[in-house]
């Protein structure tokens, strides 16, 4: 079994930065893909941004409406994985989720964390 638990959130003025953490502990022998998931209230849950692992080294993934004010960074080792936020917009509001798709068992699985809920107000 994998824990994930993130940490980070809060409430920032527009504009401003928050910066997520998140770390996975557990039964892990290889990591698959590690990012970061946002619900809105009303709204479908969302990949905000992402890290897959491939042959050629992590390769990471951005929702384009974050392009260029997140910044996805992954630590395998550590089995840490943050999400930096900049120009930090009230449509950013949201619960975060973190997740990790590793092994075991042999195809993958995928372990979320509880969520931090990150709120952009004036």
């Amino acid at each position: 079994q994998v824990q994930v638990v993130e940490s980070g959130g809060g409430v920032v003025q527009p504009g401003g930065s928050l910066k997520l953490s998140c770390a996975a502990s557990g039964t892990i022998d290889k990591i698959n893909a590690m990012g970061w998931f946002r619900q809105a209230p009303g709204k479908e849950r969302e990949r905000v941004a992402a890290i897959n692992i491939v042959s050629s080294g992590p390769r990471p993934s951005y929702q384009d409406s974050v392009k260029g004010r997140f910044v996805i960074s992954g630590d395998s080792a550590k089995k840490l994985v943050t999400l930096q936020m900049n120009d930090l917009r009230p449509e950013d509001t949201a619960v975060y989720y973190c997740y990790w798709n590793v092994v075991p068992p042999i195809l993958g699985r995928t372990f979320w964390g509880q969520g931090t809920e990150v709120t952009i107000s004036s």
